[in-house]
């Protein structure tokens, strides 16, 4: 299978992209957020010697936490994702794009292969950004169900802000310390991004165009595309997902990957690694959904008077 990029001998607006990235990432993480905290508290929560749980399924995660932190405690640790999500979605969806127009050949012709490698290069470009956002946001996300337990037991848990936490891992581990799980970090992304944009292409290159002349696919086939894609994407990388959210939660310590799989299977079995799996589907799917969507809108062409050219 080939895909064809826009015109090469176009230039390549690194700038609009970012823009719309950015502004992808903002509103597609915003909307999802509070699907993303009971992803994290069901992939991590610790299973008691008789099998008990503190949550039995997504409905019962989110009752539960409403009713204890409240409707905004979905959204604790929020303001970290949304502050870093904007570099982040605009570093995978611009790098994508560039890696595709780059290599294209002088036709416009990608084979395949090479759009899965432009894909792994974006997710490994991200990585920079997504390690520290991801372990901030759920080292937050695992405070709540603590505090939870913490209540429920009659003690106080002094509150844990993200500036609070930052200091903390900055002032034991120094720098790196934000980098903690960034090999299953990158195992992951990598991995999703490899699948998720050569599939995404192939299903928006095949419905139906906008009527203004820009080869555009309609706004809802974007959605569609995204959302499809996402879903495929999100499900083949759980078992990678549950890794690295176990290393970077701190819930209990391993040696690294091969430990923690080792560990996992041991203890709680292969389907372990598929914990939390539709509820990161129902994250992943609408966010990419939704942030792919905003990216193909133009936003940041509009903005810099910049005339849109078909999207690659």
């Amino acid at each position: 299978m080939v895909y064809l990029v826009d015109n090469k001998k176009a230039q390549f607006n690194v700038l609009p992209k970012i823009i719309n990235g950015g502004i992808a990432g903002i509103i597609g993480v915003t909307c999802v957020y509070p699907l993303d905290m009971v992803k994290t508290r069901l992939q991590n929560q610790p299973i008691g010697p008789n099998g008990e749980r503190m949550y039995t399924s997504i409905a019962d995660c989110f009752r539960k936490t409403i009713a204890s932190e409240g409707f905004f405690g979905m959204y604790r640790g929020s303001f970290v994702n949304i502050l870093l999500i904007t570099p982040e979605k605009a570093i995978k969806l611009t790098a994508n794009d560039y890696f595709r127009y780059k290599l294209a050949t002088d036709d416009g012709v990608l084979p395949l292969p090479l759009a899965g490698l432009a894909g792994g290069l974006a997710g490994l470009f991200q990585i920079v950004v997504t390690t520290p956002m991801e372990l901030l946001k759920i080292q937050m996300q695992d405070a709540g169900r603590v505090a939870s337990l913490a209540r429920a037991e009659g003690r106080e848990v002094k509150k844990v802000t993200a500036l609070g936490l930052t200091k903390k891992m900055l002032r034991e581990r120094g720098i790196f310390g934000l980098y903690k799980g960034i090999t299953a970090t990158g195992i992951r992304d990598i991995t999703f991004s490899v699948i998720y944009f050569p599939l995404m292409a192939t299903i928006n290159d095949s419905g139906p165009r906008k009527s203004d002349g820009s080869g555009e696919a309609v706004f809802y086939w974007s959605l569609m595309s995204g959302l499809l894609a996402g879903m495929t994407a999100a499900f083949l990388v759980t078992p990678l997902d549950v890794i690295k959210t176990r290393l970077q939660a701190g819930v209990k310590e391993y040696a690294g990957v091969g430990d923690c799989i080792r560990t996992t299977l041991k203890d709680e079995g292969i389907t372990a690694f598929f914990k939390g799996g539709l509820c990161r589907v129902m994250v992943v799917a609408p966010l990419f959904g939704i942030a792919q969507m905003f990216y193909f809108l133009g936003v940041g062409e509009k903005i810099l008077g910049i005339q849109q050219k078909k999207s690659v």
